[in-house]
């Protein structure tokens, strides 16, 4: 619980969800749901409205609905995965719509949450899907490229150090790298493992490894 506690209050407050439906009173619902989870949020109830609010902030999470109208909802899940930032995209339906459905989870949906919500649910599996804030992608000259997702969360330095001490690279030597002194790196490295949770340098290179 405690840890559960100090991701809400620490983390959250940066972070934007972006709630796309139809229905204002869904949106008005949930957006009230994550503030009280220390989320920001905005919503939009048609995809232009989403589109364009994309020029303002990108999303951290996004939660939209099938049901757009002439909008599909799945035409703004391709939208958000061709940002590729990496943000979580949670797909609504008012009933059960299984081709839909499965189409979304291979275009990169997150998941499927069938109407009525079960908010402890939603809330839960947005967690958990923040919590994995790490995408390695293939090996690349010797190092691993890393996207982090929330870009809000971590400092550009913070993500130069993190890329820096997945590829391997000691204290000295990434501070060597970016011109600061190992002492910093540590700070550094101390903040990031507290942003993502990480008890530990091997618990932080398991959540790299395993996202």
């Amino acid at each position: 619980m405690p840890d559960e506690i100090f991701y809400r209050s620490y983390l959250n407050r940066d972070r934007l969800v972006h709630i796309c439906d139809p229905d204002l009173s869904t949106c008005e619902q949930l957006s009230v749901l994550f503030r009280l989870e220390g989320f920001q949020t905005m919503f939009s109830i048609n995809l232009p409205g989403f589109v364009a609010s994309l020029d303002r902030r990108r999303p951290d999470v996004v939660v939209a609905n099938f049901d757009l109208g002439s909008d599909p909802g799945l035409d703004l899940l391709r939208r958000v995965k061709n940002l590729r930032m990496g943000t979580p995209v949670f797909m609504l339906e008012n009933v059960p719509m299984v081709e839909a459905a499965v189409q979304a989870m291979k275009d990169g949906a997150s998941d499927v949450v069938t109407k009525p919500i079960d908010t402890e649910h939603l809330v839960r599996i947005v967690r958990d899907a923040l919590r994995q804030d790490i995408h390695v992608g293939a090996v690349q000259s010797g190092g691993r490229p890393v996207e982090v997702r929330g870009f809000a969360q971590l400092t550009p330095r913070e993500r130069e150090v993190l890329q820096l001490i997945t590829n391997g690279q000691s204290n000295k030597e990434a501070g060597r790298e970016l011109g600061i002194s190992p002492r910093t790196i540590e700070v550094h490295r101390a903040r990031v493992m507290e942003k993502l949770g990480a008890r530990n340098t091997a618990d932080l290179m398991r959540i790299v490894l395993t996202s």
